[in-house]
C-alpha cells in the first residue's frame, strides 16, 4: 500500500544531496592522496560512487520538477499534415496514454490543497508575461514583443494557446505518453464522437479524414455548416495522396462549383422515392395522417414516372403534384396502348364529346375532359393497373380537400426547386451544356472516390436537413444492393464487396439524423461502411431523431466512443457510468498527546504520530473531470471499453492548403471544363 502515492507533489529534495555527492567527488578527484593518503586510488573508486549517486538523485528531482511543470502547463504538440502517420492496419488517434487506477489517485492528489501551490505558474513563465505586457504599453518599443509573442520561436515560455481547462488530467500521465493507435478493423463498429462546440471535434474529423484519403479508402465527410477549412484541408489531403481526380464537391452553399445530384433519382425500390421526401415532413399528431397521404400520393406519381421510363426527381415530382393531369394522360396512352383494343382513342374521343361541365362531380369540374374521358374508358372495360388506379384516386380528389392534404408538402418541394439550388437537386441528364458531373454513390464507391458534402445549414436548415437525410437513405440503399450484387457491380475487390472500405464522417450529425440513420449504422456494416459520427450532446441524438428508443438504437450501434469537453451531466455520464469503480488511497496525518498521570516518573506526557492510510471506492472519473478538459484533449473508449486519455495535436504548416476558397473553384472549374466555354 505504500506505493499508492507517487509523493511527487511536495518540495523537490533530492537536489540538495545530488549537489552535495557531486561536490564530494569534486574534490575527490582534484585531491585523491589528502582525503585518502595511504589509498589514493580509494579515493577515485569513492568519487566515482558519489558521481553516479549524485546524478542519479539529480535525474529524480528533474523527474519531479518535469511532473510538477506538467501539471500545470504541457509540452506543445504540433503536427504538420505531412506526419500524421497512416497505417493500413491502425488508424492514428493522437497522443496518450491508457487510464488505470493510478490516474485516478493521482488526480486525487493533484486536487489536494496542499498540493496547489506547486501548480502555480513557474517564475519564467510568470516574468515573461509581465515583460510583454510592459513591452505593449511602450510606443516606440512596439516591436519588441514579437520577440515574447505566444507563438514566437524566440520564446522560451511561450504558453499553449488558450485552450482552458485543467492540464492536469493530462499532466499526470505524460510521462506515458506515447502514440494512441485503434485497431482499424474496429471501425466497422462505429464511432461517436462527443464535445461541446469549439473543443476540437473538427480537428479530430481532420485527422481522420487524412488517414483515410491517403490510405485509399472511399471517403464521404457530411459538414451541415459548410466548413470552409474542412473543404480545403480534404482538397490538400486529396492532392497529396494523388486523389484529385477522385475529389467530389457537393455543396449548396457554392453551387457554381457543386456537383449536381438527384436525391431521389436512385433507388433499389419504388418506394424509397416516397419514403425520402415525406421523410422530411412533420410526424408528430394530427400532421402524421397529412403525412401517410404524401407518401401515397408521391409514390403514385414517382410509379408513374418509372413507368413511363422517366427518372423522377424534385422538379418533376412537384409539377405533377400540383397538376396531376398531364402524367395521368401520359401513363394511361401508353397503358391502353398495351392492354386496350385498338380503336380506345375513338371510344375515349366519344366519351369525350358527351361530357358536360355542368353534370361532372364537383371534384372534376374544371379538369380536362380528356383525361376524365380516359379514366372513364379504363372503368367502362374493366381494366385495371394499380399505377393507373392510384392516377385515377389522385386525380378525383376534390381540389380544396387535395391542397389542404399537400399542405406541407407543397413548401417542401418548393424550397427543393427553387432558384439555384433546384437546378443543383434536379439535374437534367440529357443537358449537355452543364459539364458538373451528376454525383452517384455507386461510381463513387467504384472509383473509390472522396466526397465532400457541405449543406449550408446556417443558411436553410431545412432544405440541409432533407438533402442530408435523403443521402443517408440512398447511401442505405446502396449498402443493400452491395449486400446483394456487390461482386457484379465492376467493385475493387479484396474479398467480395466487403474489401471496399467506405469511410463516412457525419460533423454535426444531429442535423442530418433520421430514421434512415438507423437502418445505415446496424446493417451496413457487412457491406464494408463505417461511419463516425460527431455532434455536442448526447441529446441531440434523440432530439435529432424525435424518439427516445431510436435514439438508443442508434447510441448502441455506436461502439466506440471518444468524448473531448462537454458541458452536460447527461452527455458526461454516457462514458463515465460505463466505467469500474476505482479503489484510491487517502493519507491523514494524525497526532495525539497522552498525559503521564503517574507523579513518581520523569515522563509528563507522551506524544504519537502517524499516517493513516484509508482506501475508498469512487468512480474513475465524474462527469466534473470531463467538464474540466481542456481544448482538444479528449477520453476515448476502445477495444471494448478501455479507456485511454489522449490529446489532439495542433496543425501544422501545410503548403498544399488551398489558401482559400478562389483557389479550389479554379481548380475545380479547369477539372469540370467549364474554363473552355
Amino acid at each position: 500500500m505504500s506505493e499508492a502515492f507517487d509523493n511527487r507533489l511536495r518540495p523537490v529534495v533530492e537536489f540538495l544531496p545530488g549537489a552535495i555527492f557531486i561536490c564530494s567527488a569534486a574534490v575527490m578527484f582534484s585531491a585523491p592522496a589528502t582525503i585518502f593518503p595511504i589509498l589514493p586510488g580509494l579515493a577515485i573508486v569513492t568519487a566515482s560512487g558519489f558521481t553516479t549517486l549524485g546524478f542519479w538523485r539529480l535525474w529524480q528531482g528533474m523527474q519531479i520538477c518535469r511532473y510538477q511543470r506538467h501539471l500545470r502547463r504541457l509540452p506543445r504538440y504540433v503536427l504538420n499534415a505531412s506526419q500524421i502517420p497512416v497505417s493500413n492496419h491502425k488508424l492514428f488517434l493522437g497522443r496518450g496514454f491508457k487510464w488505470d487506477q493510478r490516474h485516478t489517485q493521482r488526480l486525487v492528489e493533484s486536487r489536494h490543497p496542499q498540493a496547489q501551490r506547486f501548480l502555480e505558474p513557474g517564475v519564467l513563465y510568470r516574468l515573461a508575461r509581465r515583460i510583454e505586457i510592459r513591452l505593449e504599453r511602450v510606443p516606440f518599443l512596439s516591436w519588441l514583443p514579437r520577440l515574447t509573442q505566444r507563438d514566437s520561436k524566440w520564446n522560451p515560455v511561450r504558453p499553449l494557446p488558450p485552450v482552458g481547462g485543467a492540464p492536469a488530467l493530462h499532466g499526470i500521465g505524460t510521462e506515458e505518453e506515447t502514440d494512441i493507435w485503434m485497431d482499424i478493423g474496429e471501425r466497422v463498429g462505429h464511432k461517436l464522437v462527443l464535445g461541446t462546440t469549439r473543443v476540437g471535434k473538427t480537428r479530430l474529423l481532420e485527422i481522420l479524414v487524412s488517414q483515410d484519403i491517403r490510405r485509399g479508402d472511399t471517403v464521404i465527410c457530411f459538414d451541415p455548416k459548410g466548413d470552409i477549412d474542412l473543404l480545403r484541408r480534404m482538397h490538400a489531403e486529396a492532392k497529396r495522396a494523388g486523389r484529385l481526380d477522385q475529389f467530389h464537391i457537393f455543396h449548396l452553399g457554392f453551387p457554381d462549383i457543386s456537383e449536381r445530384y438527384n436525391p431521389v433519382g436512385d433507388f433499389a425500390r419504388i418506394t424509397e422515392v416516397a419514403s425520402r421526401i415525406s421523410g422530411q415532413l412533420p410526424s408528430e399528431g394530427n400532421s402524421a395522417a397529412f403525412r401517410e397521404f404524401a407518401w401515397r400520393f408521391t409514390n403514385v406519381v414517382s410509379r408513374a414516372l418509372v413507368g413511363l421510363g422517366r427518372r423522377p426527381d424534385y422538379h418533376t415530382i412537384a409539377r405533377y403534384v400540383t397538376n396531376i393531369e398531364p402524367l395521368l394522360t401520359d401513363y394511361y396512352h401508353l397503358w391502353l396502348t398495351t392492354v386496350a383494343q385498338d380503336d380506345w382513342k375513338k371510344s375515349v374521343q366519344r366519351i369525350e364529346g358527351t361530357l358536360n361541365e355542368k353534370t361532372l362531380p364537383m371534384a372534376l369540374r374544371g379538369r380536362a375532359f380528356h383525361a376524365i374521358a380516359l379514366t372513364r374508358y379504363a372503368k367502362d372495360h374493366n381494366l385495371f393497373d394499380p399505377v393507373a388506379d392510384g392516377l385515377r384516386s389522385a386525380f378525383e380528389y376534390d381540389k380544396t380537400y387535395f391542397d389542404k392534404l399537400t399542405a406541407s408538402l407543397l413548401p417542401l418541394l418548393e424550397k427543393l426547386t427553387s432558384g439555384r439550388i433546384g437546378a443543383l437537386l434536379s439535374p437534367d441528364y440529357k443537358d449537355n451544356i452543364d459539364r458538373r458531373p451528376i454525383l452517384d454513390w455507386m461510381r463513387v464507391i467504384r472509383e473509390q472516390g472522396i466526397v465532400y458534402v457541405g449543406l449550408d445549414a446556417l443558411t436553410d436548415a431545412e432544405v440541409a436537413g432533407a438533402v442530408g437525410n435523403s443521402m443517408f437513405a440512398d447511401l442505405t440503399s446502396v449498402a443493400g444492393q452491395l449486400y446483394k450484387h456487390g461482386e457484379v457491380q465492376g467493385l475493387p475487390q479484396l474479398n467480395g464487396h466487403k474489401g471496399v472500405k467506405k469511410t463516412i464522417h457525419a460533423d454535426e450529425f444531429n442535423e442530418l439524423i433520421g430514421d434512415e440513420f438507423i437502418p445505415l449504422l446496424n446493417k451496413a456494416g457487412g457491406a464494408g461502411f463505417q461511419v463516425t459520427a460527431y455532434t455536442q450532446t448526447a441529446s441531440d441524438i434523440e432530439a435529432g431523431i424525435g424518439d427516445r428508443a431510436k435514439a438508443g438504437q442508434v447510441t448502441g450501434n455506436l461502439n466506440s466512443l471518444i468524448m473531448l469537453r462537454v458541458k452536460n451531466e447527461i452527455t458526461a455520464r454516457t462514458l463515465t457510468d460505463q466505467l469500474p469503480k476505482a479503489r484510491v488511497y487517502t493519507k491523514l496525518a494524525a497526532s495525539q498527546v497522552t498525559d503521564n498521570n503517574e507523579p513518581g516518573t520523569s515522563t509528563d506526557f507522551t506524544t504519537r504520530n502517524e499516517d493513516r492510510l484509508t482506501e475508498t471506492e469512487m468512480d474513475m472519473l465524474t462527469p466534473a473531470d470531463l467538464v474540466q478538459l481542456p481544448k482538444g484533449q479528449a477520453f476515448a473508449l476502445l477495444d471494448g471499453g478501455q479507456l485511454y486519455k489522449l490529446r489532439l495535436p495542433l496543425p501544422g504548416n501545410d503548403p498544399l492548403l488551398p489558401g482559400n476558397m478562389a483557389e479550389i473553384e479554379k481548380e475545380r472549374r479547369n477539372f469540370y471544363g467549364l474554363d473552355d466555354e
